[in-house]
């Protein structure tokens, strides 16, 4: 289910009047969207399952077209490739919009983390780990990629999510589908955070989940982003070119 997906897509339809795509770049590390008001987005990029060297069949139709278009990708219900480009679209929207109002204390910081604390950390994100293990917290990491070996085997990711008092998932799963299972999963956590420049600060559309704070990146330069991009670059590259920024969703008030 793409619930979320589809309520950001529903939240900013309205504001698609007009607004064309300038530039779309698919990089290996991400995807970024530059839309006609100058503003930018990057999604991750998902690895391809492509059966051929052609990654996305609209390849080479993207720029000029209606920015609603490619933001309708992002309820794409088969193709995760295709629902990166649509948050990256998203993603380029909300910056063109009014700002929402922003947590300023550094968003792991305002969790107030104790030793009391079990963690559910879904995604691999390395500083934040050496961060929460000063804390004494009990942390439980969930990753897809094997190659870390702190990482929690599949069979076991169900009873961290319903234990845990903390949650920290990482915004790809909008880009993969997994979001809407693993918020299904969850048992009562304090707070729970959506965590990476993936995630879309909007914190209206995950208001009746578990979800507390939205943790994104709103683009700065998008021309340097979309080099970056097209070069191969990641979140380390990038960041100097984002401000990341924190929202509040009701559930946190």
């Amino acid at each position: 289910m793409l619930t979320v997906q589809k309520r950001l897509i529903d939240f900013l339809l309205p504001h698609t009047e007009h607004v064309t795509i300038s530039d779309v770049r698919i990089g290996l590390g991400y995807t970024a969207v530059k839309i006609g008001s100058g503003h930018g987005g990057v999604a991750w990029t998902p690895n391809s399952l492509a059966p051929s060297c052609t990654y996305f069949e609209s390849a080479g139709t993207l720029i000029g077209r209606p920015a609603k278009e490619l933001l309708a990708m992002l309820g794409n219900e088969v193709s995760d490739l295709t629902r990166s480009i649509g948050l990256a679209t998203a993603n380029a929207l909300l910056a063109s919009l009014t700002p929402p109002t922003t947590l300023k204390e550094e968003v792991i910081s305002s969790l107030h983390i104790t030793h009391n604390d079990r963690v559910a950390m879904v995604g691999y994100f390395g500083p934040v780990i050496a961060q929460l293990r000063k804390t004494g917290c009990q942390l439980d990491i969930l990753e897809l990629n094997n190659k870390h070996t702190d990482t929690l085997p599949p069979e076991k990711a169900g009873d961290a999510l319903r234990a845990c008092t903390v949650a920290i998932i990482t915004g790809t799963t909008l880009i993969n589908g997994t979001f809407g299972e693993l918020i299904a999963g969850l048992g009562e956590p304090r707070v729970a955070v959506v965590l990476g420049p993936s995630s879309p600060l909007c914190g209206d559309i995950f208001q009746d989940t578990k979800i507390t704070h939205v943790a994104g990146s709103r683009v700065r330069d998008i021309d340097a982003i979309l080099r970056i991009v097209s070069e191969g670059g990641g979140t380390m590259l990038m960041k100097r070119y984002l401000d990341f920024e924190t929202v509040l969703t009701g559930k946190s008030s």
